[in-house]
C-alpha cells in the first residue's frame, strides 16, 4: 500500500491529493504531474496515491442488495484519504481517449461511497476542486477531450471546482519532458483559475 506523503507546516487550509492511475510507475503523466506539484507552496501538503499499488477490488455496485456493506482497510484509507483533501489531482494517461482503468475504478468507488448509510461523501467533496494530468501519444491535444469531459462532469455532480487538465504529449518513456510548451504550463497549472464545474445544460442556462 502506498501514501506517500509531504507535509507541509499548515493542514488546516489547502491539502494535495496525487492519485496516480498508469500501468507503468513513472511514466509521463506522474512526471508532468510531479513537474507541477514541484511549484505548489511549501505548506501546503501533498499525499501520492499509486492506484496500481493498492490491493483494490473491483467496485462491485451493491447499492440495492447489500446496504450495510463495509469498505475494507484499503478502501477505507483511500475514501479517507479523498475527503481529507481539498484538491484533487487525478493522474492518468489517455487510454483510448478516455481514463485508465485503474483510474475509473477508482472513480467507480466514489458512486459507493456516496451510498454508504449515513455518508457524507457528497457533502464533504462539495467546494473542493477536481483536476488533471494526462500524457497523451497524439501533438493534438484535443484528443483528450472525453478524458476532460468525465472530470468536469463528475466534478460538477458533487458541487467541485474544476482546474482543468493539464496535457502533454509523451509515449516512450520521459518523453513528455521533451515537450516544452506542456512542461511550461505545469510550472503555473495550480495557479489557474478553479471555476465551479457545470454541466453544459446548466452551462447554457446561465447565459439564457
Amino acid at each position: 500500500m502506498t501514501f506517500d506523503e509531504t507535509p507541509g507546516q499548515d493542514r488546516t487550509n489547502r491539502s494535495f491529493l496525487f492519485v496516480l492511475g498508469s500501468s507503468r510507475a513513472d511514466g509521463n503523466s506522474e512526471i508532468l504531474a510531479r513537474a507541477a506539484a514541484e511549484h505548489l507552496p511549501s505548506d501546503i501538503p501533498q499525499r501520492w496515491v499509486d492506484l496500481n499499488r493498492l490491493a483494490l477490488s473491483d467496485f462491485q455496485d451493491g447499492r440495492h442488495e447489500d446496504a450495510g456493506r463495509q469498505p475494507d482497510e484499503v478502501e477505507e484509507l483511500l475514501r479517507q484519504a479523498t475527503v481529507d483533501a481539498t484538491d484533487i489531482v487525478i493522474v492518468s494517461p489517455l487510454y483510448w481517449y478516455s481514463l485508465s482503468a485503474q483510474t475509473k475504478r477508482y472513480l467507480d468507488y466514489w458512486s459507493g461511497w456516496l451510498n454508504v448509510p449515513g455518508s457524507d461523501f457528497k457533502e464533504r467533496m462539495a467546494g473542493g476542486t477536481l483536476w488533471g494530468v494526462t500524457a497523451l501519444a497524439h501533438e493534438e491535444h484535443e484528443v483528450a477531450d472525453g478524458l476532460v469531459t468525465s472530470l468536469n462532469h463528475s466534478a460538477a455532480y458533487l458541487g467541485m471546482h474544476f482546474g482543468g487538465v493539464l496535457t502533454g504529449t509523451g509515449s516512450r518513456p520521459g518523453r513528455v519532458r521533451a515537450d516544452e510548451q506542456a512542461m511550461t504550463r505545469a510550472k503555473t497549472f495550480f495557479q489557474s483559475e478553479t471555476p465551479l464545474a457545470r454541466f453544459p445544460y446548466e452551462a447554457e442556462a446561465a447565459v439564457a
